[in-house]
């Protein structure tokens, strides 16, 4: 029998409800600051307000109080607009803070508490560049034995006790892929396939880096059908790329809803998509019959996407993408 496996416990898939598949409630993203501007930096190190929010949304990457995402003001934030997710018909919420992103279990556990929405944990490691040495040095095995012990046994929290990750992900890579990336994918494989979880893979910013993550992944073991690739949206920009991907079987992730940019920090050989654009893509690939197969999501990991800080919040795609 089927279980998704929440921070507050397993329950019935039925239960679920509306589910946001990749959502962060708190993060350290300190690793991909940006230097700004010189004539910009002034507001970009002030406090977020009606006066620099407008920077900010501009160069969100330049500042430091946007990319704390994992202090008290951040905590508040988010809880009040996961309270909004609820009212307006959000149901859960799959949290993809893996190692390397400095997790908050406890905050997840308080989240699902507090306000009755589902959130779901996961393991595995983000990039390469922000893992902790002794990380770093893991092998495939180690990984296995990490990723299986956080998902079977959970993680001790302090205060809270033993919280179970439902997942792996997101397992994140650059490209090419680092060796370290090519083990934590492997592990994830082998893993994916003894325990059955589902994963969500975070690519580098290139259109051959999903191949080569999936190319990994099944060489490993693991399931296409079990599979999530994030970001689709700024990863693979021309429909027929998203269509000749969609072969090898995983869930393709329209995950960036919200996010509407005339230059992508990033990325800035990319044209951010608008949400018209992305809803336009998401359409063709239902009418090629790909309606089981398709994920949305807004990836929230600062704070000028929350609406205390003039943002859109976790209920944007249901009050504002689903009815269009």
């Amino acid at each position: 029998m089927p279980i998704v496996q929440t921070v507050l416990g397993s329950i019935d898939p039925n239960l679920l409800g509306r589910t946001l598949t990749h959502e962060h409630l708190a993060l350290d993203f300190e690793g991909f600051y940006c230097e700004p501007p010189e004539e910009f930096k002034p507001y970009l190190k002030q406090k977020i307000s009606l006066e620099t929010v407008g920077y900010v949304r501009q160069y969100p990457y330049s500042s430091h109080e946007n990319i704390h995402f994992h202090d008290e003001e951040a905590h508040e934030a988010v809880r009040k607009d996961i309270q909004l997710y609820k009212k307006y018909g959000g149901g859960s919420i799959v949290e993809n803070s893996s190692h390397g992103l400095k997790r908050n279990l406890e905050l997840m556990v308080d989240v699902a508490k507090s306000t009755g929405v589902h959130v779901i944990a996961g393991t595995g490691h983000y990039v390469h560049n922000l893992q902790e040495k002794d990380h770093l040095g893991m092998t495939v095995e180690q990984l296995t034995d990490l990723y299986s012990r956080e998902i079977i046994t959970g993680v001790e929290v302090e205060g809270v006790g033993m919280v179970k990750c439902g997942y792996i992900g997101e397992v994140g890579s650059v490209y090419p892929l680092h060796d370290f990336e090519k083990r934590a994918i492997r592990a994830t494989g082998e893993i994916q396939e003894v325990l059955g979880c589902g994963v969500s893979f975070h690519p580098g910013r290139d259109a051959e880096a999903p191949f080569e993550i999936m190319r990994h992944y099944l060489e490993a073991g693991g399931r296409a059908d079990k599979a999530i690739m994030s970001h689709v949206d700024r990863t693979l920009l021309d429909i027929d790329q998203v269509l000749e991907f969609a072969k090898l079987g995983s869930y393709i992730q329209y995950d960036l809803f919200g996010i509407e940019c005339s230059f992508y920090q990033l990325n800035s050989t990319v044209d951010m998509p608008s949400d018209g654009q992305r809803l336009s893509n998401v359409l063709k690939l239902l009418e090629e019959g790909l309606v089981n197969r398709v994920l949305l999501s807004h990836d929230i990991h600062t704070k000028h996407r929350l609406t205390s800080y003039g943002g859109h919040g976790y209920h944007h795609v249901y009050m504002n993408i689903l009815p269009r």
